[in-house]
């Protein structure tokens, strides 16, 4: 395994390239040398939960002028929350997503987007292409679950997700002018 450090806005972020990754390591199958080419960089947030680490990893697209919400990620179609590989959730304990229960492990999101709710599917399979999102990838859903969308006063350029402490933590997510907070709930 080899592990690099893609330095980001300033942060260290470690990227498996090859090989087997360590439990929540942000992987990726583009070589160091694609990676920074991309126009879309890998980004991930953590948070220490009692003593536990809870970390997401994703691919962190911009406006660029476009529009988002409706345009680009078209209302009522699949995206997979991000750009390029899968945004994935790893949770050291047990938990609800969005409502859906979970056992400890990783999963990738991808969520419905709608004008004023988003469906936000919580899946098995970590090791794929974010795209496309069709019946097999759909089948290895671990279940989904609704949660509204606010409406932001000024716009987001890039892609941002985030976590705040709760309870319970939630995982934002903000682009243009939308933005969601999908609860995570440690179980037990």
């Amino acid at each position: 395994m080899r592990t690099m450090f893609l330095v980001l806005l300033g942060a260290a972020l470690p990227v498996t390239l090859a090989g087997q990754a360590p439990q929540g390591a942000c992987t990726t199958r583009a070589s160091a040398q694609a990676l920074a080419q991309r126009p879309s960089p890998l980004d991930s947030v953590q948070l220490t939960v009692d003593g536990a680490t809870i970390k997401v990893c994703y691919g962190r697209p911009s406006a660029r002028g476009r529009t988002i919400m409706g345009g680009l990620v078209p209302f009522g179609q699949p995206w997979r929350l991000g750009a390029n590989e899968p945004t994935r959730l790893t949770l050291p304990f047990a938990a609800d997503v969005a409502g859906v229960h979970v056992e400890p492990g990783t999963y990738s999101l991808y969520v419905v987007p709608r004008a004023t709710s988003w469906e936000v599917h919580v899946n098995k399979v970590v090791d794929r292409w974010g795209i496309p999102i069709d019946a097999q990838v759909e089948a290895q859903d671990v279940g989904k679950g609704t949660i509204p969308v606010e409406t932001l006063p000024q716009p987001v350029e890039q892609l941002t997700l985030s976590l705040l402490a709760g309870p319970p933590t939630e995982l934002v997510v903000e682009w243009e002018k939308a933005r969601v907070r999908i609860p995570i709930k440690k179980a037990g």
